[in-house]
């Protein structure tokens, strides 16, 4: 069985808080978290030998009958943050439990204009046009030495002198 939430937020799935099942110690692992409103928790596991699922107590999430394969994505969105207490249905008596707490997440204005770039584009231009002069004088340089040198090899002048050796 495969549910998943929907919403604008249910796209970025980077930062997605996994829980997983211990059948063997019928716990959910990690049974607390913590996250930020904005964030989602999924909840995955594959192949249990038990079924299992995860509810709220409050009915905010359920990710419905008790499965052996389950992956179950809920996104807490603005204005969620709180602590959230949650089960397994089937084992809830015998201690399947755990808490998701929400902290508040950061309000996006939408009106927010965008940082300035224009300071870096010109500090990234004044780095090309230093560059770019650096390049020109090295160019002359080298343009100069390769004239000197030809005008050298026509007048038979030789272009290094050895010094005389005291021998």
């Amino acid at each position: 069985m495969v549910l998943l939430s929907s919403g604008p937020a249910a796209a970025q799935e980077d930062d997605d808080v996994i829980i997983g099942v211990d059948s063997t110690n019928l716990q959910f692992s990690p049974s607390d978290v913590t996250i930020k409103e904005g964030q989602a928790v999924r909840f995955f596991w594959s192949g249990e030998l038990l079924a299992h699922n995860a509810v709220a107590l409050d009915g905010i999430f359920d990710s419905g009958e008790p499965s052996r394969d389950v992956d179950y994505r809920f996104v807490f969105e603005l204005g969620t943050n709180g602590t959230y207490d949650f089960v397994c249905e089937p084992h809830e008596q015998l201690g399947m439990v755990g808490t998701i707490t929400v902290l508040p997440g950061e309000e996006v204005l939408p009106d927010a204009e965008p940082p300035n770039t224009q300071a870096s584009a010109s500090d990234d231009e004044r780095f090309r046009l230093t560059f770019f002069g650096l390049e020109l004088i090295i160019l002359s340089f080298i343009a100069f030495l390769v004239y000197q040198i030809g005008k050298a090899r026509e007048r038979g002048t030789p272009l290094f002198v050895k010094g005389e050796s005291d021998e």
